[in-house]
């Protein structure tokens, strides 16, 4: 008997080999629908946290030239600000959710508002009444909104471009 495992009996023939086994690609559906529906649901609640915080540090700063007097406005800032980070973190998941999220609640409104400005003050103002509307309002002309929805676009863009490239360096 031989050791050779390769051997085979000129009488048999050889088993066909089996075909080669492909890894199984596991369903891309349930991160993207968690990121999808995280990023559309958490990004305006993180703006507006961070709006409305802003907004009321930025009053206590002009009647008395301090921002540490407002423990509410700081607390709503630094909600909102973990908000969107974990926006942006939505990305390891899926780019979908930042991607959504920036786009439906950053860059449609910021672009918006720079081509219809008249009408977009006026409707902020029935909108989200004084304080979230004059913050808005605020980030709006600013361009935060703006620049805000590009951030969590490219979040998302890299979170697909770092998935796809794997492990080359």
């Amino acid at each position: 008997m031989t050791t050779n495992p390769y051997a085979v009996p000129p009488h048999e023939q050889p088993a066909a080999p089996e075909p080669y086994l492909q890894p199984r690609q596991s369903s891309r559906a349930v991160p993207r629908v968690i990121s999808g529906l995280g990023g559309v649901l958490l990004t305006p609640v993180a703006l507006g946290l961070v709006i409305y915080g802003g907004s009321r540090l930025q009053r206590m700063y002009a009647q008395a030239y301090t921002v540490g007097d407002d423990p509410l406005g700081l607390i709503l800032l630094l909600v909102g600000g973990l908000l969107l980070l974990g926006v942006a973190l939505l990305g390891a998941l899926s780019g979908l959710g930042p991607v959504l999220g920036g786009l439906i609640w950053g860059v449609v409104p910021g672009l918006t508002s720079l081509l219809s400005s008249q009408s977009m003050v006026s409707f902020l103002y029935d909108l989200g009444g004084r304080e979230l509307g004059v913050g808005l309002l605020t980030w709006l002309v600013m361009g935060a909104l703006f620049a805000s929805g590009f951030l969590l676009v490219g979040a998302g863009l890299v979170g697909t471009l770092s998935r796809r490239r794997s492990n080359r360096v």
